[in-house]
């Protein structure tokens, strides 16, 4: 980018630390608009991005050893969720985004229930 074009530029990073199997030991990230300074620690991220060309999505998924089902549980559910908002605002398809918010609370009582029967 030229240094005079007046289009604004912002920088998302990502350092993941490995261990010697090359599993994720830490996920650490940083962005220029982010309201906090500095490196940020996290257990898990996915990243997905669409190639217009190859019309297809390309995706990172990652997550620590420390994370745990519990965590991991809660962030898909509330992934899903955010999602669906995500969703309705590219497409505003309300009522597909609201088809998808229901999945996403339906799918997160089953896996409360299962979590309940695991713990007794």
């Amino acid at each position: 980018m030229a240094e005079n074009n007046p289009e604004r530029q912002s920088k998302i990073n990502i350092a993941v630390t490995l261990d010697e199997k090359l599993i994720p030991e830490k996920i650490m990230w940083d962005a220029t608009d982010s309201s906090v300074e500095g490196w940020k620690e996290c257990r898990a991220m996915l990243l997905s991005m669409w190639d217009h060309k190859a019309t297809s999505g390309l995706s990172i998924e990652l997550w620590t050893k420390e994370m745990t089902v519990e965590e991991m549980n809660l962030f898909f559910f509330q992934t899903l969720m955010t999602l669906s908002d995500t969703f309705e605002r590219a497409t505003m398809n309300k009522e597909s985004a609201g088809d998808m918010k229901e999945f996403a609370k339906s799918f997160f009582e089953k896996i409360k229930t299962k979590e309940k029967k695991t713990a007794l």
